[in-house]
């Protein structure tokens, strides 16, 4: 894989499984905040597996599509776009009304000093995109950051662990959740709550981060020692398959990947490709945010795409001087100061 073109082919590529289940899925798929990392490859994910399974339906895409050509780039690949601002009551009022709806809006980095528009945006925002969207199918994006640190050897935080977001960004994620289900048991509305840690492509991510720090010879906090990731490409393909699983009494779903990853080790693992040794500060702590996916993986089956292929994938990308999208995850904070 050498360009992005190539990537993002390898990303969307849709498995049997998921062709299988987009038959199952009746009407359209309407995806907000598709602007983010993950929501172009979603959707056309979504559009590729319903080309596959020869079905008549559509994916619509919904974002404010304030700068660049991404509006463009969909539409290019067959899905359907509108431009909104969800915050603006009209507009979102004149958003169609359809069967299923993959939530992706929110806002994490940047919480520290705008608090009052992280919790707009994660707990306000989707009581009103629950009622417009009464009765329809909708899977919420939310994220790990709903759980405390835990104990490394514990196997990470499974969908019966007691939440206790440290921190805003944290905190207003769970609130979002709670405003999603009290519009579902109000208005019998089908809900999947998707708590996602650490999706990844070589463009950004946990991985990319380690490979960046590792090549260009500079310190590796180990302070958040532990990590999960997951595939961007298989975590699309869960949320996805997750609108088959929404419910009146909400399905709660952990994704990430099944390993609990040593930091040293990934960067070690790099040192040993780029011929170099990692530089680290600091030291593992005994708890890290760690989540157990194990139920996701019993639904859709294991990740298609291995830790070791992602190391590798990567350390070639980084050393061809790929593209990557300039956000750093903070994926040690430790105090949820986003």
């Amino acid at each position: 894989m050498k360009t992005v073109e190539e990537l993002e082919n390898l990303m969307t590529g849709p498995s049997a499984a998921l062709i299988e289940d987009m038959v199952k899925i009746e009407g359209n798929i309407i995806i907000l905040g598709i602007g983010g990392k993950m929501g172009p490859t979603l959707a056309v994910m979504a559009k590729r597996a319903i080309d596959a399974a020869g079905l008549d339906k559509k994916v619509i895409g919904v974002s404010r599509f304030s700068n660049g050509t991404l509006q463009q780039e969909l539409e290019s690949a067959g899905i359907e776009t509108i431009a909104a601002d969800l915050l603006n009551e009209e507009e979102l009022k004149r958003l169609p009304v359809e069967k299923n709806v993959i939530y992706m809006a929110g806002n994490k980095f940047g919480t520290t000093g705008n608090e009052h528009f992280t919790w707009a945006m994660n707990a306000y925002l989707p009581g009103r995109v629950a009622e417009h969207f009464k009765g329809s199918n909708i899977v919420a994006f939310s994220t790990g950051n709903v759980y405390p640190l835990v104990p490394v050897y514990s196997g990470g935080c499974d969908e019966l662990h007691q939440v206790a977001p440290v921190g805003e960004y944290g905190q207003s994620s769970l609130g979002r959740e709670r405003v999603f289900t009290y519009f579902s048991q109000k208005d019998q509305t089908p809900l999947t709550i998707f708590r996602l840690n650490y999706a990844i492509d070589m463009r950004y991510g946990v991985i990319l981060e380690i490979a960046r720090s590792v090549y260009n010879e500079k310190p590796l906090d180990l302070s958040m020692g532990h990590v999960n990731v997951i595939w961007q490409g298989d975590a699309n393909e869960y949320a996805i398959r997750s609108l088959l699983l929404a419910s009146t009494t909400p399905t709660i779903l952990n994704v990430t990947g099944p390993e609990t990853l040593s930091v040293r080790w990934i960067a070690n693992e790099f040192g040993r490709l780029f011929g170099k040794k990692p530089v680290f500060v600091g030291a593992e702590q005994e708890n890290a945010l760690l989540n157990n996916s194990s139920k996701a993986h019993k639904l859709f089956g294991y990740p298609r795409v291995s830790i070791r292929e992602m190391i590798e994938w990567t350390a070639d990308w980084v050393a061809n001087n790929g593209e990557t999208i300039n956000k750093p995850t903070h994926f040690q904070e430790r105090k949820g100061e986003f």
